[in-house]
């Protein structure tokens, strides 16, 4: 049991590729459309957007590829500069991607839901810190959770809300101060090496849920890493550290790595 210096009082969880293989199946199609609408000839393999998300933030991935691969791009008329053209390609994947969730294309990764319920049920605190927008977490909670599933989380902290994205703390650090909780009394969890150094550099212990995109990537300052949640008939893997002979992530797991 953890001690009384490290009482478990909050989850805070990223969202995209965490909660949901929403990267593969939600981002990834959505941005190609977008770029289908705009008449653009581009289109995101799954081994270049596993390269892209290295870049935290959507506006900043497309930046980003315009600068490194698009060397001779053309602004189209109708745009004052290029922030406000991928601003609006943005806006528009954002939509597509809203349409996936509510079409249910987009579920929860293993043990999610019944990690979330079991917390609620314990008075374990819940929040969100990610580089996604509050739009698309909304989306993803609502068609896979319910209506009402947004209010399980006491802090939503998402997108633009501070001003400098992950691998920087400072989503984390907002996540922490509305909660008013000290990160030794909370976990973090994550499933790339960005959103690890994220949590960690706040003081978070922080648990890895690995997937396609990411398992490959350093995760030594992770306190666990696992390849999923785990339910108790289809236990998860361990992949790094001490998941404390349990086969699934639960709350008294979490207790244990917290101690």
């Amino acid at each position: 049991m953890a001690s009384s210096t490290a009482q478990l009082k909050a989850l805070i969880f990223d969202v995209d590729g965490t909660l949901a293989e929403t990267e593969r199946d939600g981002h990834r199609p959505a941005f190609n459309q977008a770029f289908t609408d705009a008449g653009l000839d581009w289109q995101w393999s799954e081994a270049l957007y596993g390269d892209l998300l290295e870049i935290s933030g959507g506006k900043e991935r497309i930046l980003a590829y315009i600068q490194q691969s698009q060397p001779n791009f053309v602004l189209p008329s109708g745009f004052s500069d290029l922030t406000e053209f991928i601003k609006h390609l943005h806006a528009t994947k954002t939509t597509y991607y809203k349409q996936y969730a509510a079409a249910g294309k987009i579920p929860l990764r293993p043990g999610v839901e019944r990690l979330l319920t079991e917390a609620r049920a314990k008075g374990v605190r819940l929040a969100i810190a990610t580089t996604t927008t509050p739009a698309n977490v909304q989306a993803l909670l609502e068609n896979t959770l319910g209506a009402d599933s947004l209010s399980w989380f006491e802090v939503i902290a998402a997108g633009d809300m501070v001003p400098k994205k992950k691998p920087a703390p400072d989503i984390f650090e907002y996540a922490l101060a509305h909660l008013k909780l000290s990160p030794e009394n909370c976990l973090g969890f994550e499933d790339t090496n960005n959103g690890l150094l994220s949590a960690t550099q706040t003081g978070l212990k922080t648990i890895v849920t690995v997937n396609d995109y990411t398992r490959q990537q350093d995760f030594a300052k992770a306190t666990l890493v696992i390849s999923d949640f785990g339910e108790p008939d289809k236990p998860f893997q361990v992949i790094a550290g001490n998941a404390h002979g349990a086969g699934y992530f639960d709350i008294a797991l979490a207790e244990a790595v917290l101690a």
